[in-house]
């Protein structure tokens, strides 16, 4: 450092004889002392950890240079390592509600819940129409010996014709309600053989027969389930020869011979 001070002052001396000389040496100066000062600091720099230095005064002959630029950033560290994991906070308050989901399958029926308590008896209804009830029936009694065979007997005892579906001038049944019917009669038979017949439509359905006994009182009975139409027309007759006065039919106070008929069901097309 000393021989580059010595040969500095020299060249100082040597340019101060020329004033142009001494002009640029004037502007040289203060980059030459910049530079000069660098070159001391790094000096001092790598001699510093070699040997210990004793403490240097500050040169009082030397002018501090200007401040230098700021360095560059430097290149970022690499990410340090991840922290404990910190205290479980508060629960947070709800949110608000999401939007209606899709509806589910149909689930598995349950188990029959216990049965439950009787509920509450409804308002009474309004009445109803009646169903209209189809009648149609008679009854009736011999009062004298029957006519002559093979012509309707005439029962003239009514015991039941409320309809008057029965005719005891003519002694048939005319039919008024279509449909099922039941037919009976008992017939007191009294000194000789009977044949009876019940006849439906001017023909023979029914025929019954029976045998007198000496000295006894009989009956001739049958029944029978007939279909009618309307205007069809049901009788009892005696048949047998015509000249004969007696046919065997009777019936006084003590034993009566009867005629009976009644609707069972009336057809569906009435209702």
């Amino acid at each position: 450092m000393t021989i580059l001070s010595t040969a500095f002052l020299k060249g100082l001396q040597r340019t101060s004889q020329d004033s142009k000389a001494a002009e640029f040496t004037m502007k040289l100066v203060p980059n030459l002392l910049l530079c000069l000062l660098l070159l001391v600091k790094l000096y001092h720099t790598e001699t510093a950890d070699e040997e210990p230095q004793p403490p240097k005064e500050p040169c009082a002959n030397w002018m501090g240079g200007a401040p230098g630029y700021p360095g560059h950033n430097g290149v970022p560290g690499r990410d340090g390592k991840d922290g404990k994991d910190g205290q479980k906070g508060e629960n947070g308050e709800p949110g608000e509600p999401g939007p209606k989901g899709d509806t589910g399958e149909v689930g598995a029926p349950g188990t029959e819940g216990p049965r439950g308590f009787p509920g509450i008896p409804g308002m009474k209804g309004e009445k109803g129409e009646g169903a209209y009830v189809y009648r149609s029936a008679f009854s009736v009694g011999l009062t004298s010996r029957a006519p002559v065979p093979n012509i309707p007997i005439r029962f003239t005892k009514i015991f039941y014709n409320e309809q008057n579906h029965y005719d005891e001038t003519t002694g048939k049944f005319r039919c008024s309600i279509p449909g099922l019917y039941y037919f009976t009669y008992h017939l007191t038979v009294y000194l000789t053989d009977v044949k009876v017949s019940l006849y439906k439509k001017d023909k023979a359905v029914l025929f019954t027969y029976d045998q007198f006994q000496k000295n006894n009182v009989d009956q001739a009975s049958g029944s029978v389930l007939l279909h009618l139409s309307a205007g069809e027309e049901v009788w009892l007759q005696v048949y047998g020869e015509e000249e004969k006065e007696n046919n065997g039919v009777y019936a006084d106070n003590i034993n009566d011979s009867t005629f009976t008929g009644f609707l069972l069901y009336p057809d569906l097309d009435l209702h």
